[in-house]
């Protein structure tokens, strides 16, 4: 630990002197604190609605554009918003519903918009785009564009979920940016939530070890995964998880990454690396849990990671073993440890 402590500081020493991070910093620092005024001021989030951006969810599907096959969020500056709800027939007042997602490098506003009441023909015409579910979102979205999509799903869906206190049964009432719902009654005030999720990719030291859940797409395998119990660390779930899903007992723990998951509802992924005993790697499935489990070989996932979307499957041949996709922390726990493999390998 104090090795890799000692990398991180040299890290921020680095930033400290790199006058181009340090503007970066800046530009950060500034955007932060803009955010926190429009999530605390009323009106200052009316003004933003003014000239943000906006993403349109139909029945909780992102808006999508497609250039040459890539695929990106379809933003919309609020006067063309306010335009194609004109000619549409709507109200623009509908723009004030939306929820503040964050703001793009130049400092300008995003925002979240649900429009499952419209008509769903009439926006994808007027909007040049096509909404999208968004378990395929992800396969048609480049890595850093799916989290600010997710996001504004997790935030619609929080709000329509959350339109009750859950002491008085009162209706509770956003603020103008929908960073929380209070309950007049009784005074409560509601937060957007995730649900903490340990998620884990076990290593016997030349092998790792993959499952799969009978809902998954054919073919795909993942790492361990499970949502932390009360009280419990993320040392403690990740050890509680591999027991229950595979029967094996993990040795060592190293921390990689956190992630904001969608699904079902919204998770925070707490992503780790784990060892097993090499002498002990006899995988003991809890068939309640997951369809199957096994290890794989390096040669085995250096194949897969080349799968960059849902393999088609031949009728009559067993579907082919897959992996997540770039943008899911899973792919970056099986790519890490790809990556060390080839070095031990040198």
């Amino acid at each position: 630990m104090r090795g890799r402590f000692q990398w991180v500081s040299w890290k921020v020493l680095h930033s400290i002197k790199s006058p181009e991070l340090s503007r970066s910093c800046s530009g950060y620092v500034s955007r932060v604190r803009y955010l926190m005024r429009l999530k605390e001021d009323d009106e200052a989030c009316r003004e933003a609605l003014k000239s943000g951006s906006f993403l349109l969810y139909y029945n909780l599907a992102p808006l999508l554009k497609s250039n040459s096959n890539v695929y990106k969020p379809a933003f919309l500056k609020a006067s063309d918003l306010e335009n194609m709800l004109k000619k549409i027939g709507r109200d623009k007042h509908i723009v004030s519903e939306s929820v503040l997602l964050g703001c793009d490098e130049s400092g300008e506003a995003q925002f979240s918009l649900e429009v499952g009441d419209l008509d769903r023909s009439a926006l994808e015409r007027q909007c040049g785009g096509v909404f999208v579910d968004l378990t395929k979102a992800f396969f048609m979205l480049s890595g850093p564009e799916a989290p600010i999509v997710t996001k504004g799903q997790a935030l619609i869906r929080w709000h329509q979920t959350n339109g009750f206190c859950s002491a008085t049964g009162q209706p509770t009432v956003r603020n103008q940016s929908g960073s929380h719902r209070i309950c007049h009654s009784s005074g409560i005030t509601y937060y957007p939530k995730m649900s903490p999720v340990a998620i884990v990719l076990v290593s016997d030291g030349s092998r790792c070890l993959l499952g799969r859940q009978a809902t998954f797409p054919p073919g795909l395998y993942s790492a361990l995964a499970g949502f932390c119990d009360m009280g419990e660390s993320v040392d403690e779930a990740l050890r509680r998880e591999v027991a229950e899903e595979a029967g094996l007992e993990v040795e060592t723990l190293q921390y990689s990454g956190s992630q904001h998951w969608p699904f079902p509802q919204s998770s925070f992924m707490v992503a780790c690396h784990a060892t097993v005993n090499p002498n002990n790697t006899q995988v003991s499935i809890d068939k309640a849990e997951l369809e199957d489990a096994h290890w794989f070989t390096f040669k085995e996932i250096t194949e897969a990671l080349q799968i960059k979307k849902p393999p088609r499957i031949s009728k009559g041949e067993p579907p082919a073993f897959w992996v997540p996709p770039s943008f899911a922390i899973a792919n970056q726990l099986i790519q890490e440890w790809a990556n060390q493999q080839q070095l031990t390998r040198k």
